[in-house]
């Protein structure tokens, strides 16, 4: 019987604040050192969907993290999504096939019900990959909507996954905002995040070590990394560093060299060895 895959989740302070591309990365990274993996997202809110082979739909950054981790996307990797068509309302897309058209209020009375759905997805996948690098979505500080979570520490719990952290400097706060972030989790939730990383930040590194070095002693939690700003020539709806948006890039030479070339700006800024140590692989 095949043993049960490894899982890391990367969660965000905030939207947009790095999820998407450093998961491409890490999907590239680990697949380079041999690793059978994928990514999952529960649940991704976005109009930059894609349709698959199989006519299933999927978000696009969803595939291009599968390409990444070089495997082929299936519509269990992204098992909910939404694509907005008004103010308040959404299609709702599950498994790749599109369902019912719901206003906010409604897709929240919708969560028991497809809570059971993600976990499906998942699991589907945890039997062929020996790694699943998972992304949340939005913020886990959103504890207006952690009873039914199925996208950041709900899912975290249910796969019994560790959090690492991601933090965009660039819009300021950002001590705060990993701090607020830990603290207003319940311990049974902020014990699952293992590790911070801040992104986007442009200067001098020594100037952050003295924050970086309090902000570890008060969360009793370390810090992978700091990542500069970067751009990086990847479409992605929530962009680390400056990920495009918009028409996916059609020349697969371009977009490989580009996962490489993210593959090793990670290796080079985060510390890849506490990182595997966390996910149990060390």
């Amino acid at each position: 019987m095949k043993n049960k895959a490894k899982n890391i989740m990367i969660q965000g302070t905030s939207s947009s604040a790095g999820k998407s591309l450093f998961v491409t990365g890490l999907c590239r990274l680990f697949a380079k050192k041999g690793w059978n993996i994928a990514p999952f997202k529960s649940q991704n809110m976005t109009r930059n969907a894609i349709i698959l082979e199989n006519n299933k739909k999927i978000a696009a950054s969803q595939l291009i993290q599968a390409e990444a981790a070089n495997i082929k996307a299936n519509e269990y990797m992204n098992p909910i999504l939404l694509i907005p068509n008004s103010d308040t309302g959404s299609r709702l897309v599950i498994n790749g096939r599109e369902d019912d058209e719901l206003e906010a209020k409604k897709y929240h009375e919708e969560k028991k019900r497809l809570a059971p759905i993600v976990l499906e997805a998942y699991n589907r996948l945890e039997k062929e990959r020996d790694l699943i690098i998972i992304e949340g979505a939005g913020s886990p500080a959103e504890i207006n909507l952690r009873e039914d979570d199925f996208v950041n520490m709900g899912l975290a719990n249910m796969v019994d996954s560790s959090v690492i952290l991601i933090a965009d400097i660039e819009r300021g706060g950002v001590f705060a905002s990993i701090y607020g972030t830990v603290k207003i989790l319940d311990d049974f939730d902020s014990n699952r995040i293992k590790a911070f990383i801040i992104n986007k930040f442009r200067g001098d590194r020594n100037i952050l070590k003295p924050g970086i070095d309090e902000l570890e002693r008060r969360l009793n939690i370390p810090c992978l990394g700091v990542l500069p700003y970067v751009e990086f020539d990847i479409e992605e709806e929530d962009s680390l560093f400056s990920g495009k948006k918009g028409k996916r890039i059609e020349d697969k030479s371009r977009r490989e060299r580009e996962y490489d070339r993210l593959a090793e700006f990670i290796n080079s800024n985060i510390d890849i060895e506490k990182l595997m140590n966390i996910i149990g692989v060390g």
